[in-house]
């Protein structure tokens, strides 16, 4: 194919342009070639009027001087600035595609950049004290008080209080100092799966992180059920609602409609709500509580009964220990919290001394809210466990009994009354429903944090609304599967909580092991190993939870590389860095009437390899004498990112002036240079590549896998894409 172009101009009209003295020139195309150069045209910047910068100008044509050569058509742009003047302009956003009212409403404030939604916080309003942004979180952590207890009851009986002291033990010993050294490696709400992110490279990283979405996604759409299914056990079993005994699904249905349409019309600042249901909840619980306790010592019978009953099933201490170490597990549900807690990190006000890159003030505050909440919540699960183990009989724990989902409402209406218990309802529905916007909230904050970065998510998954819209869908699906049961459900959320937790403790472990901290690698070591028991025993005993999170891990998957092939050619540069050599060749480059660059594969990268370059691309091209060419070399070093910086480096080999990039694939790095070179200095630049098959489709697959592939024909894919108007596309050759 010596000689052949492949050029993105559109043949002329059958008129050929009229030379300046009246004479018809050849029109574009292949046309006889004489043994002359027609000099071309001067660049018409020096003599641009102002109100004519920027606007398209013709040139006129230009021939190499070899017979058979033909014409080639320059149209160049006039640069916004002097091409002394460099800068850093943004890409040219593509005409909006015209959208129906219904898509336009749907996708209202879909984010252009997602990967640049979570740089330097600036999706984040205002920040909040600790302790109100504690009060947040807490609509999911403290309101496992609603079900927590009945739940650890039906799966521990008598020994249930004793399962949670292990609990608690696991949470202050374990998760609590796990999480601290999170909050402090990632102060910007990234949490523990950024951790391993930075651990492992390449796809096998995305690939994993994919996965600890799947559980992620099952830890909140559950959350989003339970709670939603709770919070109808509160309704159906009040003695003013019991009527709709019976309609347990249909109720949470609704619940959870009225969720998706809370977002579908936009979620408002819920702070100020958390902290008054959060108020509200915890002073009633403490109240009932209280009650319950002075209920209890004023009859010790009730304590003698329940130590006759538990010595009779298990006569020997230690083997009441080694009992509820092996049911703790199924109480797992009184760890979640810990994960939202890092990932709210942004709205924790600091230090007025705090920046970007050191917020100790955050970092401190957010272990503050860490320690507070784990401290309330062990007190409330530990009483709460007493109590109802004790006053409630073990038949009510059980499904269609009075206590099932609802042991602490319970104890309310049976001490309290009617009337204070009611209150109590009210206040725990709210706070179960809040608990799912909250879940709902992380799930619209994770997935733009992750999937748009990778290349893995449609366009309209940077939307709110239609994410709002598939998640409520998901919901709906599994409360009709569980049939609206809590108890059902707390296996799969257990799952979700036990292994989030426990990537989060093998992260922790992997970083104080890389920082040469022996000591801290052996403790956090044993934590992780706990974690990993608690969640095989969850696993193993309860495997529905780790089927769900199984279908959402294929369905990530599977949508995430169909949308990564559906993007592979679309242009995902966000960003463009050259240092200042660089700057200076292209600068000098821009000098001329146009801007060559020689596409190179390089070898052994010395002066006789970009000779023999020149020399080949001069004489296949028709390249004008004298013109001055730039070669550039492009270095993949992890083709699994999607839309990293492209950082240019400028290198002078004997004479030969190198621009070399470092990107995620060869095309889109060459596409983005040639219209960020386009863009700033307003000439069109032309792009020279030797031999190529010409089929895009073929090399795909090594194309998406490892950033390589058909380069000339992906990169006009790219430019295809990025820019409609042909005029203004920078030119591609291939000889």
């Amino acid at each position: 194919m010596s000689g052949e172009k492949m050029s993105n101009e559109q043949p002329e009209a059958s008129q050929p342009p009229m030379s300046e003295q009246g004479e018809k020139k050849p029109a574009i195309g292949y046309q006889p070639g004489e043994n002359k150069t027609e000099a071309p045209a001067k660049h018409p910047i020096a003599k641009a009027k102002p109100a004519e910068i920027g606007k398209p100008a013709r040139v006129g044509t230009i021939k190499g001087s070899h017979p058979g050569d033909r014409y080639v058509r320059v149209v160049q742009q006039a640069p916004a600035s002097h091409p002394d003047d460099l800068l850093l302009t943004p890409r040219p956003i593509p005409k909006p595609r015209k959208r129906g009212p219904v898509a336009q409403w749907l996708l209202q404030g879909e984010v252009q950049e997602p990967n640049a939604a979570f740089e330097h916080e600036a999706h984040v309003k205002h920040e909040e004290p600790w302790w109100k942004v504690m009060c947040l979180t807490g609509v999911d952590y403290f309101s496992t008080l609603g079900y927590q207890p009945g739940i650890a009851a039906l799966a521990a009986g008598l020994l249930s209080p004793i399962a949670t002291l292990i609990l608690v033990l696991l949470t202050l010993f374990g998760a609590l100092p796990i999480y601290r050294y999170v909050a402090a490696e990632s102060p910007h709400g990234e949490g523990s799966i950024a951790m391993l992110e930075r651990l492992l490279s390449w796809w096998q990283g995305k690939l994993f992180v994919l996965a600890l979405l799947g559980f992620v996604a099952t830890d909140f759409v559950i959350t989003i059920t339970l709670s939603s299914a709770d919070a109808t056990a509160h309704v159906v079993e009040n003695p003013f609602t019991r009527f709709l005994n019976g309609y347990e699904v249909p109720v949470t249905l609704v619940l959870i409609a009225l969720l998706g349409a809370v977002f579908l019309k936009g979620f408002g600042e819920a702070i100020g709500i958390a902290v008054g249901l959060v108020g509200a909840y915890l002073a009633l619980n403490l109240v009932v509580v209280g009650v319950s306790l002075l209920h209890v010592f004023e009859h010790p019978e009730k304590i003698t009964q329940w130590q006759d009953l538990l010595f009779a099933r298990h006569s020997n201490p230690l083997l009441m220990v080694g009992v509820a170490l092996l049911l703790f597990p199924k109480l797992a549900l009184g760890l979640s919290g810990f994960e939202t807690g890092v990932a709210v990190m942004p709205l924790v006000k600091g230090a007025p001394g705090d920046t970007y890159e050191n917020p100790k003030g955050r970092i401190h505050n957010t272990r503050v809210l860490l320690i507070t909440a784990a401290c309330i919540m062990s007190v409330f699960l530990i009483t709460s466990s007493f109590a109802t183990t004790v006053l409630i009989p073990h038949q009510e724990f059980e499904p269609g009994g009075a206590a099932n989902g609802r042991a602490l409402a319970y104890l309310a209406h049976e001490y309290l009354g009617n009337g204070f218990g009611t209150v109590y309802d009210i206040s725990t529905i709210l706070i179960l429903w809040f608990a799912g916007a909250s879940a709902m909230a992380g799930l619209l904050n994770i997935v733009p944090r992750y999937l748009p970065r990778y290349g893995m998510a449609p366009e309209w998954a940077q939307a709110t609304r239609p994410l709002a819209l598939v998640f409520t869908a998901i919901a709906f699906i599994i409360t009709l599967v569980f049939k609206a049961n809590v108890d059902a459900q707390g296996g799969a959320y257990a799952t979700g909580v036990l292994v989030l937790m426990t990537s989060a403790a093998i992260a922790v472990t992997l970083a104080v092991y890389h920082a040469g901290k022996r000591l801290l690698t052996i403790a956090f070591g044993l934590i992780a190993a706990v974690f990993l028991y608690t969640t095989g025993v969850n696993v193993y005993e309860r495997p529905d939870g780790m089927k769900i999170a199984g279908i959402f891990i294929a369905t990530i998957i599977l949508t995430s590389l169909i949308s990564r092939v559906w993007r592979s050619t679309e242009l995902r540069v966000t960003n463009v860095v050259a240092d200042d050599l660089a700057r200076q060749f292209i600068q000098d480059a821009a000098r001329g009437d146009e801007i060559h660059l020689i596409a190179n594969h390089p070898d052994g990268r010395n002066a006789r390899e970009y000779l023999l370059k020149d020399r080949e691309q001069r004489a296949d091209n028709n390249i004008p004498h004298g013109a001055p060419v730039l070669f550039l070399e492009v270095t993949v070093r992890d083709a699994s990112d999607f839309a990293p910086t492209l950082n240019i480096q400028g290198v002078e080999v004997s004479g030969y002036r190198v621009l070399r990039a470092e990107g995620s694939s060869v095309p889109n790095s060459i596409a983005a240079l040639l219209l960020w070179l386009r863009d700033t200095t307003g000439k069109r630049p032309h792009a020279y590549f030797g031999w190529t098959e010409g089929n895009p489709l073929k090399f795909l697959a090594r194309y998406i896998l490892f950033g390589e592939g058909d380069i000339a024909p992906l990169t006009h894919e790219v430019l295809r894409r990025a820019e409609r108007d042909p005029e203004r596309r920078p030119a591609i050759h291939v000889g």
